[in-house]
């Protein structure tokens, strides 16, 4: 199943500490692989693989948890050591708590609190940590997706709230926190029922080494658990692509999904999307990805996405990513060849800097 892409306005953010303290960023985009010129462009998005070794390049040069976006270092390790702190807990809320005691402990680190506000429980960021909020926002992500894998259940949000006006790229941040998110809140938090807070750790020791190893990528990562419609619509979608060129109809998933075409269109809508969208993004990440991770000749890629031929391809593409495939194929290789790298998977981060 192709995994989902990644904005460039989140490539951008991430490197702005890199930028702020004088690291030349362009090195470390070309053995992430991802094309210098693509920065330039709103509706560039980059592959997971891509942004998973441009966040091990800027560990590995900023020596720094934060990647230098917040107002002090996180040495390589904090983040390894609170999690071991807090894994002898005996339920989510002490877990918690203690995270939160952990980090109060670091000057210019992050201030993170969890609160009780009647029948909601709220994890909080009380400062946006830097200019871009990106931090932040990461922060929120990496705690959600932690506390479900120490309890080994997604916790689902009520809703998500951030400290900042609405981003450009306001439409990602449902499909990142799975849940209704508004703007201009009094802080960056995220509101769940709070019972999650009584439920046992379930992870031993063995398995947070394990998670560590992928850490903090794999926990930043976007999952999808099947728990709204528009995920099951996606995944059929994306199942659809890998045994036949054409993808189904909306009637033709309603009846996958037992509901009727207008059943499926309204649950769409109520979660901010349509069939259209949907399908339109699982052929755009498809696409990406074949571009940047295979050898497929254009015209069999196009005909595989489900296209009749391949202008209609060559205008979809443009009209997603703002480039053409061939223009986005040679960028890509262009940038492996110059760095001397081949295409590989994520690389580990080296062993010291572990989060």
């Amino acid at each position: 199943m192709a995994r989902r892409t990644i904005t460039v306005h989140h490539v951008r953010a991430v490197l702005r500490g890199a930028e702020r303290h004088g690291v030349d960023t362009v090195p470390l985009l070309r053995v992430a692989q991802i094309p210098p010129l693509l920065l330039g462009d709103d509706r560039a998005r980059v592959t997971a693989p891509q942004f998973a070794r441009l966040f091990h390049e800027l560990y590995r040069v900023t020596q720094d948890e934060f990647l230098g976006l917040g107002s002090a270092v996180s040495r390589p390790g904090t983040f390894a050591m609170m999690c071991r702190a807090s894994l002898g807990c005996r339920d989510l809320g002490a877990a918690v708590e203690r995270g939160v005691t952990f980090y109060g402990l670091f000057p210019g680190g992050p201030d993170l609190v969890l609160e009780h506000r009647g029948a909601e429980a709220v994890f909080g960021v009380r400062s946006d940590l830097d200019q871009d909020y990106f931090l932040a926002e990461c922060l929120l992500i990496i705690w959600h997706r932690l506390c479900s894998w120490l309890i080994g259940r997604r916790i689902p949000l009520r809703h998500a709230e951030f400290g900042h006006p609405p981003p450009p790229h306001r439409d990602e941040y449902e499909l990142l926190f799975g849940c209704p998110v508004r703007f201009g809140a009094e802080r960056t938090g995220a509101r769940f029922d709070p019972h999650w807070l009584d439920a046992p750790l379930v992870r031993e020791e063995d398995a947070l080494e394990e998670m560590l190893r992928r850490a903090p990528f794999e926990l930043l990562s976007r999952r999808e658990y099947g728990t709204t419609v528009a995920e099951q619509v996606r995944r059929a979608l994306a199942r659809s692509l890998r045994s036949a060129p054409r993808l189904p109809s909306l009637g033709e998933v309603a009846a996958r999904l037992a509901v009727s075409p207008a059943t499926l269109r309204r649950r769409l809508a109520e979660e901010a999307t349509s069939y259209q969208r949907l399908k339109d993004a699982v052929r755009r990440d498809a696409a990406i990805a074949g571009l940047v991770e295979g050898h497929e000749p254009i015209a069999e890629l196009a005909a595989r996405l489900g296209f009749s031929e391949d202008t209609a391809f060559h205008r979809a593409f443009r009209r997603w990513t703002g480039t053409t495939p061939g223009a986005y194929r040679t960028d890509t290789a262009s940038g492996a060849h110059r760095t001397g790298t081949a295409r590989p998977a994520a690389t580990p981060a080296p062993r010291g800097q572990r989060s």
